[in-house]
């Protein structure tokens, strides 16, 4: 079982800041992948930010020059920075990781349990 501790969501108005912080914690021997994903109302999952262990960070578009993430895989946690906020980024933010227990073959995603990002015009 892995748990994931999100924190760091908020109210911000356009034009500010968040950062967003994840601890992961259970059986975790590998980790292939932390990142953040994104749902607002009505709409669908979508990744944010995902930090690879074997590639470095992705980010989708639309937030590429706003957002940084960091990771350290040693320690099981991931951050994200959001600058510059815009009414769109307004959604529910899941931490997410991909990860593999001792003695196991296969690969797990978990997802936590969401932190609210609500930027106000």
């Amino acid at each position: 079982q892995v748990q994931l501790l999100e924190s760091g969501g908020g109210l911000v108005q356009a034009g500010g800041s968040l950062t967003l912080h994840c601890a992961a914690s259970g059986s975790i021997s590998r980790i292939a992948a932390m990142g953040w994903y994104r749902q607002a109302p009505g709409k669908q999952r979508e990744l944010v930010a995902r930090f690879n262990s074997r590639s470095g960070p992705d980010y989708t578009d639309s937030v590429r020059d706003r957002v940084i993430i960091s990771a350290d895989i040693r320690k099981k946690t991931v951050s994200l920075q959001m600058n510059n906020l815009k009414p769109e980024d307004t959604a529910l933010y899941f931490c997410y990781t991909n990860t593999q227990r001792e003695g196991a073959s296969y690969w797990r995603d978990t997802w936590g349990q969401g932190t609210q990002v609500t930027v106000t015009p």
